[in-house]
């Protein structure tokens, strides 16, 4: 089978796409056949090393986490899932490795794909998804009477954060280039701010949640825009930010922690219309590593990537 992978941290030039052996899965794992998997910021942050204290030093190590593909082969003491299911998640810091033919994964990792929704369209939900889930749903408890303001409201996590709050009840208001006004206004941010020319001062004490989710804002500029009682959820915390969250009940981080609510959650929200991400372009595994270096020099994508087979 075939797995981009790289044999030491560094750019995009290290990624190789390499024959591997078919992964087996062993106790309590399943083998996913590949259908479609999407990227994320993280995948170059991983790779370039940022991370190391996490992700460890040992290679080759593969390249990916989001998924959605058709399990082939189950683990001994694998009792919720079987062959022939569609499922879809995200793979760990560590093990990594979606941008392949096959993927081994703990069973608990691989959920239900939405039935009405594509492949493609599931393996770019998860880790943008849980991350705006956790913000939205879990820290802030979101509810129909309430305010939100998204910063970065079209990328991945802005996209998803606005959807769900929408699905909530509330109002949201967000930021965003210029350019990308009107589809804002699309997915129904009822305001849309230039986030060049943002006056944070013309938003003090209007909303009940304030989601930061490309680290843009300060944690000053989140809390001063807070109605009494209202959170900032920061989802690119700077190392202050991290620390006010420790101590502050205004301040929260967004977590990209998989867990089993969450991705059923927006299972749920995908299979009812009201979650779906923004793909805008998809590749096959062949194409995948110029793919994935031309949009991490863009840094600032306009959906998502999506790698499927070939």
């Amino acid at each position: 089978m075939r797995r981009v992978q790289y044999h030491r941290y560094g750019g995009p030039e290290e990624m190789r796409l390499e024959q591997v052996d078919v992964p087996a899965p062993g106790r309590g794992q399943v083998r996913v056949r590949v259908k479609a998997a999407s990227t994320n910021p993280a995948d170059w942050k991983i790779r370039r090393g940022d991370l190391r204290l996490v992700s460890g030093c040992r290679f080759p190590r593969g390249v990916g986490h989001d998924f959605a593909g058709v399990v082939d082969a189950v683990g001994l003491g694998v009792t919720r899932r079987k062959v022939g299911d569609e499922v879809f998640g995200i793979s760990g810091i560590r093990p990594a490795g979606a941008f392949a033919d096959y993927l081994v994964i703990a069973e608990a990792g691989a959920y239900p794909k939405p039935p009405s929704v594509s492949f493609e369209a599931a393996a770019a939900l998860p880790m943008a998804s849980v991350t705006a889930w956790s913000g939205v749903v879990d820290r802030a408890r979101v509810r129909a009477d309430q305010s939100v303001f998204v910063a970065g409201c079209l990328g991945g996590i802005g996209r998803s954060a606005v959807q769900l709050a929408r699905s909530l009840g509330a109002e949201v208001a967000g930021s965003c280039s210029a350019a990308g006004r009107e589809e804002a206004l699309a997915l129904g941010v009822s305001e849309v701010a230039d986030y060049r020319a943002f006056d944070v001062a013309a938003c003090r004490g209007r909303f009940d949640l304030v989601f930061d989710t490309a680290g843009g804002l300060s944690a000053r500029d989140c809390a001063s825009m807070l109605r009494a009682g209202g959170l900032a959820v920061h989802a690119a915390p700077a190392p202050r930010t991290l620390v006010l969250a420790l101590v502050s009940p205004r301040h929260a981080i967004a977590s990209g922690n998989p867990k089993p609510t969450r991705m059923t959650g927006i299972a749920d929200a995908a299979e009812r219309g009201d979650l779906a991400p923004k793909i805008s372009r998809i590749v096959p595994l062949s194409e995948a590593i110029p793919a994935i270096a031309e949009l991490e020099r863009m840094g600032h994508p306009k959906g998502k990537l999506v790698i499927v087979p070939d």
